[in-house]
């Protein structure tokens, strides 16, 4: 049971608008969001990888070793805003007065 729900702000006669929303939206960018953290883990481990294989000898070139880090740095730093905007939004929704 929904207590928000059962309270009515505007008069009988007037109905609120319905809001229309596609089927599965949310979905939709919550697995947006997971792919995104998933490619960020790809790319790290890659760079991990590489520096392993630079640090181990087995003929890896510093070139592609540091391209391949720089790439992880760059996704997780595109990831941490991101989720910097996603919570700003919600902080500005959760201080709206209804």
């Amino acid at each position: 049971m929904n207590p928000v729900s059962n309270l009515r702000i505007l008069p009988v006669e007037i109905e609120p608008p319905a809001v229309s929303q596609p089927a599965g939206e949310e979905g939709e960018f919550l697995d947006t969001l997971r792919g995104a953290m998933d490619r960020v883990e790809e790319l790290q481990g890659a760079a991990q990888t590489k520096v392993a294989a630079l640090l181990g000898g087995s003929g890896m070139d510093v070139h592609s070793a540091m391209i391949a880090v720089e790439k992880a740095d760059l996704s997780f730093q595109l990831m941490m805003q991101v989720r910097n905007k996603i919570v700003a939004a919600y902080q500005e929704i959760s201080r709206m007065q209804f």
